[in-house]
């Protein structure tokens, strides 16, 4: 979930100049190992730089591995629709940048063709996988920490139902929504109780969808209809649009919390960290720092990423403002869940989960 001023710059614009946005950069003439600057240009899916979402920890990752070598160059283009994407990513081959990383699902396709193109070209991509020996997938197993936040809401609720919406039922958002709904199954199962999961049934994969990552007030609006069904703990899969959720639930003056998704939400969104019961981690940061610090040192990047609760792949974020609300036992039975889970003593599955 968007950070850091940004500094326009006059010259770089696309082939499709009228997609996407022109492009905007931080970077640094220093040299390389090699003699050279190393180039990495990121394109955003439609919820933009400042989608307090993976969008957001895609460009921290460049970031930080601009400050690990002075010699890495950083730039982006935000996408205002799926038609930006193909010309986006081919701008950046036209402008030789090293690394060309597609943030996010949506962008699977266009990726898999401009890359076929361009064979010599490193590509990378968050949320899809690909066969393509050019292109660096960083792919997360969400559903094991998103099992946990299930656990947790099932423990938290008052009322005995929560909620679930995504922005588009595509694979990176749906995976949540899996590992969300069997959390609160386990707990069920485990306590003999009947909390029950408005927004997301799995085993038939029909759920709520606002169809938009970029729209708060679509996002306020579906959690208006869970609250009025008795939901008290939403989670909204959603990027930019789950931001209308966690401002309502703000106004509402506690009537209901919100589990966020990717970055900390009290980072991220820190003006409404009051609602944030945790945050189910996707640590696309530390994996773009890597792919890119790599690359730029000569490394091979063919070996695919896949974050786990094992890895610090995924993981549930502090409590923050919860901390003295959620009961020590139930911190323990999620602490206990989580070693079962990495010990492969739960299997926790999804059908979007990477292959």
């Amino acid at each position: 979930m968007r950070l850091v001023a940004l500094v326009a710059v006059g010259g770089l614009t696309l082939a499709a100049s009228a997609c996407g946005e022109k492009p905007t950069e931080n970077g640094s003439t220093a040299a390389s190992p090699t003699g050279k600057a190393y180039t990495a240009c990121m394109v955003t899916d439609q919820g933009g730089l400042d989608d307090k979402s993976f969008n957001a920890s895609a460009w921290k990752g460049l970031e930080n591995a601009k400050a690990k070598n002075p010699a890495i160059q950083i730039k982006n283009v935000q996408s205002k629709t799926e038609a930006d994407y193909e010309p986006n990513l081919n701008g950046f081959v036209q402008q030789k940048c090293d690394f060309v990383l597609a943030v996010g699902g949506l962008m699977s396709t266009a990726l898999e063709k401009v890359a076929k193109a361009n064979p010599n070209q490193q590509f990378g991509i968050v949320d899809a996988g690909s066969t393509l020996p050019n292109v660096h997938t960083m792919q997360y197993r969400t559903e094991q920490a998103a099992f946990l936040a299930g656990y947790l809401a099932g423990g938290m609720t008052k009322s005995g139902k929560v909620a679930t919406y995504g922005g588009m039922k595509i694979p990176p958002v749906t995976i949540f929504m899996d590992g969300y709904a069997d959390g609160v199954a386990e707990y069920n199962k485990v306590k003999s109780k009947t909390v029950q999961v408005l927004g997301w049934n799995k085993a038939k994969q029909t759920g709520t969808f606002t169809e938009d990552f970029d729209a708060p007030d679509k996002g306020k609006a579906k959690s208006d209809a869970f609250v009025a069904q008795g939901a008290d703990i939403i989670l909204p899969v959603a990027g930019k649009t789950g931001t209308g959720t966690a401002s309502a639930a703000k106004a509402s003056g506690g009537k209901y919390s919100v589990i966020w998704v990717d970055q900390d939400g009290c980072v991220s969104n820190a003006e409404n960290c009051p609602v944030f019961l945790t945050t189910i981690v996707k640590n696309v940061t530390d994996a773009v720092t890597d792919a890119v610090v790599k690359g730029a040192g000569g490394e091979d990047l063919k070996a695919p990423y896949v974050g786990t609760l094992a890895n610090n792949g995924v993981s549930l974020a502090p409590f923050h403002d919860f901390e003295d609300k959620v009961p020590a036992e139930l911190k323990a039975e999620i602490d206990k869940l989580k070693a079962d889970i990495i010990a492969g003593t739960i299997n926790v599955n999804s059908p979007a989960a990477p292959k």
